[in-house]
């Protein structure tokens, strides 16, 4: 009997809710003059245009800064892209000392030896030439030759 009971309130309670639903959906019918599509038609086509506007404004500001980027010089200073064109005062400098390499392969003898040595004990004794090796004076434009 109590489940009869929970059956019957149940379908009360729907019938309930349908009845209030229809009567919602018949102010809004009156409220709008039966166009009910109309505005799913106009929110879909707000959403084109603020779609259309959003890319409008990033390609305005992108062109914007590029040619903000070229106008101000900046783009030549930039040496991340292959097409960098160095300045025409830019001085190219051949290094100063000729760079050593141990083959990896090969005899090893007394002669090869105190070669590799002596050119190991250049660069150790350039590096006695940093009197604050933690400054920035390493990283200078002299030192790096630059």
């Amino acid at each position: 009997m109590a489940e009869n009971e929970k059956k019957a309130t149940e379908r009360r309670t729907r019938h309930r809710l349908q009845g209030t639903l229809g009567k919602i959906k018949e102010k809004v019918h009156e409220i709008t003059g039966g166009r009910d599509d109309e505005p799913e038609e106009k929110e879909k086509s707000n959403l084109i245009l603020l779609g259309v506007i959003a890319v409008g404004i990033a390609i305005l500001t992108t062109g914007v800064s590029v040619l903000i980027y070229h106008k101000s010089g900046d783009i030549y200073l930039d040496r991340s892209r292959p097409g960098f064109l160095p300045d025409e005062e830019e001085i190219q400098s051949e290094p100063e000392r000729e760079e050593y390499d141990f083959s990896d392969s090969g005899e090893i003898n007394k002669e090869i030896l105190d070669e590799y040595l002596e050119h190991y004990m250049e660069e150790l004794n350039g590096l006695d030439e940093y009197t604050e090796p933690f400054s920035d004076k390493p990283l200078s434009d002299e030192s790096l030759g630059i």
